[in-house]
Formats: structure tokens, sequence, C-alpha cells
């Protein structure tokens, strides 16, 4: 069968998502013709050029118009008032500039101008100004670049909400998009199955948009959506007819397996709709959750397959390509996570002589050195096998990933071999700087384990950056201010954060269990599609209080820690480019003292 598979906006077009190409690998290996776009990096390709631009010109142009017209007969009111002058400043000159610019922030981000910081904050500023602009198009919706998150002014935690977003022709930019750049491919191709791949929470409404488009003008293409977001809300999918008119199946957990056996009963070979794995569907019946559950063995997977992607669109210059050397998380225990819920068969791993032959194999089929190991944490003893056999094998490669801190990775010998074998930027799990709070989680970790893994890997030129979070059930306002302290206490090792406030996700061991962590959960019934809860807390930080000593922490951390991109992807070719995790030129403070 012909499959086409879409990855949906929005997401930072900084390195293809894995999913489609692990899906497209299988697909192509049975003998299936499969087209994979990405959407996403398209969409932004397109929205900075000079056709979408006199696009939103013209949108402008008819708003302007219409509130002209409202003025002539009654009063405007100030927001109005202050809608209208800005529509009236996009004149014609000043778009031709924007489009200008706009070319030349991509050509920038595309070629070594980008290691001049200024040149990559300049068109990083007009990128976003552009959006600006953007989004007065189809205001009041505020279209925006990631990690900034576009707001169509519907919540897509309600599926009422959802079923009106789609059809919204004002403000969902997505209608533009699907026919932009989704119905040419669908009516060129014609393919018998289109699958949609949903991994974040923002793309749940141009998902459900691409769905309802296609069906509208090709009702017989059969629509399958998978990825984690779908998983995430099976139990609200088998409960709501009214969105499932708009597709025919859903693939919950892995769906390298579930999708080929989808298109082999698509193509009449055998087996019906009820026998296929991880698979949701609907008949004259009702809507079915099938019983059948499969997990991938990662061993007879081929490498994911990135041909027919376009490479060469990625807002970097030099391509950095995902790989995948596990499945689930090997420690599992965190009590506030439940990343786990994209996996049913447990923590596996591929063995190292495979990822080193798979690692090879893409470095020279697309040309590029720079890899994203996207394991949820990559195992501990893997982190270490891996160094010393890239060495050995003398694959040179440029890498980063997520790690936990483990007292295995303690020795200097281990981060001797990491910097050698490529390792330039990890992610780590920090989330507390208290012992306390660590138990709690459920981290089983220690600081001095934790210092010392940040001094050694620092020392050995790889840059650290430490997440966490305010606000754990439990957690006073001086154990928070422990972390803080910890954080400025070992700030010559850490060379960025990323701290949030505790978030209650649906499907967290904190939310199964909220009596033993001290907490009352609150759940909407309208937030149908929600996959965290509001909560409130026996003892300790509250949302609010919580939501302070974060807002605090902002304001007054050290300042190294402000950065002029926070772009994972752009710093780790940053520090690969320059040789070294000392990046004195993407400080906010120099650029600063640079002005005066």
């Amino acid at each position: 069968m012909k499959i086409l598979l879409l990855f949906p906006p929005d997401w930072l077009p900084s390195e293809p998502y894995l999913s489609l190409p692990s899906l497209t690998s299988v697909l192509r290996r049975a003998g299936h013709e499969v087209i994979q776009k990405d959407i996403n990096v398209e969409m932004y390709e397109m929205m900075f050029s000079n056709s979408f631009l006199r696009h939103v010109q013209k949108r402008i142009e008819h708003e302007l118009s219409l509130l002209q017209q409202v003025s002539k007969t009654q009063s405007l009111s100030k927001d109005d008032q202050a809608l209208m002058e800005q529509l009236a400043g996009c004149t014609k000159e000043c778009i031709a500039q924007l489009i200008a610019d706009a070319e030349r922030a991509k050509a920038i981000l595309r070629r070594n101008d980008f290691y001049d910081i200024h040149k990559l904050e300049w068109a990083t500023d007009c990128i976003h100004r552009t959006m600006t602009v953007v989004s007065l198009g189809y205001y009041p919706a505020r279209i925006c670049f990631p990690p900034f998150e576009t707001d169509l002014m519907y919540q897509s935690f309600i599926s009422s909400e959802l079923l009106k977003a789609v059809g919204d022709e004002q403000v969902n930019v997505y209608r533009d998009i699907y026919r932009f750049l989704v119905d040419p491919v669908v009516e060129a191709e014609k393919p018998g199955v289109i699958g949609i791949s949903v991994v974040q929470k923002r793309q749940i409404i141009p998902a459900f948009t691409f769905c309802k488009m296609i069906k509208e003008r090709y009702p017989d293409i059969h629509i399958t959506l998978g990825g984690n977001i779908i998983t995430r809300i099976r139990d609200i999918l088998v409960k709501k007819p009214e969105l499932f008119q708009w597709f025919d199946t859903a693939i919950l957990y892995e769906g390298e397996s579930a999708l080929l056996e989808l298109v082999d009963v698509l193509d009449n070979k055998g087996k019906n709709l009820s026998q296929v794995p991880n698979l949701i569907h609907k008949d004259e019946k009702g809507i079915h959750f099938n019983s059948g559950i499969s997990s991938e063995d990662l061993a007879k997977l081929p490498p994911p397959d990135f041909d027919g992607l376009p490479l060469e669109k990625y807002f970097v210059p030099e391509l950095v390509l995902p790989y995948l050397a596990s499945r689930g998380c090997y420690w599992g225990r965190c009590t506030f996570c439940d990343h786990s819920q994209g996996y049913t068969g447990g923590f596996r791993t591929k063995r190292v002589d495979q990822v080193i032959e798979e690692i090879k194999f893409l470095k020279k089929k697309y040309k590029n050195r720079h890899f994203h190991f996207t394991d949820e944490s990559y195992p501990s003893a893997l982190f270490k096998k891996l160094s010393r056999k890239l060495i050995e094998e003398k694959v040179d490669i440029a890498w980063t990933t997520h790690l936990r801190f483990e007292k295995n990775l303690t020795g200097e010998d281990v981060w001797n071999d990491a910097a050698r074998s490529g390792c330039k930027y990890l992610h780590f799990g920090l989330e507390s700087g208290n012992e306390r709070v660590l138990k709690l989680m459920g981290k089983a970790t220690d600081l001095e384990t934790i210092k010392a893994i940040l001094r050694r890997s620092a020392e050995a030129g790889i840059w650290n950056h430490c997440m966490g979070f305010f606000g754990f059930p439990g957690e006073t306002s001086e154990e928070a201010e422990d972390t803080i302290r910890f954080l400025h206490e070992n700030g010559e090792y850490i060379h960025s954060v990323g701290f949030m406030t505790f978030v209650l996700g649906k499907h967290s061991p904190v939310s199964m269990e909220p009596e033993r962590y001290g907490i009352s959960v609150y759940k909407n019934p309208e937030w149908d599609l929600a996959m965290d809860y509001y909560f409130t807390v026996n003892k300790g930080l509250g949302v609010s209080e919580a939501l302070e000593v974060f807002e605090d922490f902002e304001r007054k951390h050290d300042e190294k820690w402000d950065l002029r991109t926070y772009v994972r992807e752009y710093i780790f070719l940053y520090i690969d480019y320059f040789k070294t995790n000392t990046l004195n030129q993407l400080l906010t403070k120099e650029r600063i003292i640079g002005h005066r």
C-alpha cells in the first residue's frame, strides 16, 4: 500500500523527530511505499517566505478594511483602535522588508554565519518579529515560533473547544497550512493510509484540523493517529465518538509492528481490525479498545529511515539526527514522571555493537556527524560502553543525550572517555538540591554523587544542563532554597538550567496515590483531554507559593544562566564548533557589556 506519514506542528524545527523515520523504516522493509512529511519544518520554511507573507498581507488588509468600515458607523473600542493601528502599520513596504529579512534569517541559521552570535541573535529576533506579523493576519491568535507556544484562543485540553477550533477560519492558521502543504500531497499521491504522529500537547489542534479537512475531501482514506499524546488520552478517545468522526483508528504505545499489521489488514491480508495489537478502532457497534498489546524487539528493528524528509530545511547549519538505543526508562521509579505511558514492554536496549553499526550507517548515508540520543534516560552502563566503543572504532561524531546521576559515573576515566568519544552536551534531571525531597521523588541519588559528576563532566569539557522544579508535594520553602543554594554553589560546573514548577501528570505515581503524597487532586470534568491536574497540598509549598519561588529564582539567579539562545541544538553545535564548554559569547551579560 501507499502510506503517507505526517508530523504536524508545533515543534522546534532544529532536528527531525524520530517517530516518522522509525515507522518508515519498518514499512519500507515490508515492501510498502511510504511518503513521510515533516509538516512542522515545512510550515516554518513556508512561513518565512514571500508567498506566505504575501498571503498574510492580504488577510491583514482584509481585517483592516473591516475595521475601517465599522469605524465609519460606530466608535471603536481601545483594543480595536490599537489593532487598527497595528494593521495599518503593516504597509506593503514593511511586508517587503520583512520578507527580505526573513529569507536572510533562514540563510543565517543554515550556514556558518550561525556561529556569529550577533547574527544568530538577529536571525532569531527576526523570526519572532515575523511571527508577530503573521499573528496579526490571524488575530486574535498568537502564532509563535518555538519554544514559545502558539495560542489560538482555544483550550486543547477541552474536547468541546477542540471541536470548535478545527473549523475556525479566522484564528486556525493550520487550516491554511493544510491547504498549502498537506492537501497537495494527498491529491498527488492518493495514499490508502495516512498516519499522523502526535507527540506534544501543542500538536493536538493541528493534528485534528488535518484529520477533519482530509476526511471532508477524501472520506475513503484511512486515517490513523499515534504517538505519546494519543496514548495518554486513550481513555477519552473511546468515550468521544465526536472526536473519532475525523479518523478511523488510533495506535497506542509503540507503533512499528502495530502499524504494519494495520496496513496488512487494510490491504486485505487475512486479519481483521480487532486482531491488530495496540489499536483502537470503530465499527457500526461503536469504538473498541483491542486487547492485544505488542512491544518491539529492538534487535530486529532496522535503523531509522530519513529518506524523503527535507533534511536541508531544518533551521541549523549542520544536520543533527536523533537516534534511540533503548525503549522506556531503565530507572522508571521517579514518582513525578509518567513517560512510561508510551511503552508496555518494560525497559529494553540495543547491544552496543548494534548501536555503533547503526550510527556508522546513518553517518555515512546522511553525511552528518551530529547525533542526539533521545532515550528517556541513557543507561549508565551503556553510556560507558558506548563511549569506549566509539573511541575504539574511531567513529568521529559529536553527540548529546539525557543522563541520570549514578554513582558508577563518578570516575574521572568515565568522563575522559565520554569527552574523547564526542559527548558535548548532557541534560541531567537534577530535580532538587535537597536529599529528603529527592527521596520523595524516588530519585535514589545523593548530592555528593551529583556534585562529583557535575565537576568531572564539566572539567572534561562537556556542557551540563540541569533540569528541575519547585513545589513537589511536601517540599518546604526551606528545601526549595536548598535547591537554589545547591545550584549557585555548584554553578562553576552547571552551564545552563531549566527549572519550572511541579506539574501533576495524569498518569504519574503521585497522581495515582494522592493520599500518600499529601495532596488533593482537582479534576474538572470539562477538561476531559487534560494530561495534568490542579492540586492542593496538606503541607509544604502550594502551587502559587511554588510559582513565587520560581519567579524569584528567575529574577535572582546567576546571570551566567541567562543565555542569548536556549535552543538545545544550537548550544550543542556551538560547543562542537568552538571545541569548548566555555562560551562567553552566549551570555546575555556579554551582550550588555558589548553595548556599553
